[in-house]
């Protein structure tokens, strides 16, 4: 997993899903938008689980996370 921050201001978080159940999953961009500093985009590509969220947003993001790894 690599965390980094984001100019927006933000977090953007890339999952590593090679070797795993999911690591041929894709999943389209989903878009999360309450406000300038309350968001969440999410998507799955290319062996990885991609996030981008806003400042206080990165706990919840890692739960989106694990929901859709743990979903079958």
């Amino acid at each position: 997993m690599e965390i980094s921050t984001v100019d927006n201001p933000g977090w953007s978080a890339s999952i590593d899903l090679h070797d795993t159940p999911k690591q041929y999953a894709e999943l389209t961009r989903v878009k999360i938008d309450r406000g300038p500093d309350d968001w969440i985009v999410y998507w799955a590509e290319k062996q990885k689980f991609q996030i981008r969220c806003g400042p206080l947003n990165l706990s919840e993001a890692i739960g989106i996370f694990v929901k859709w790894f743990d979903a079958y």
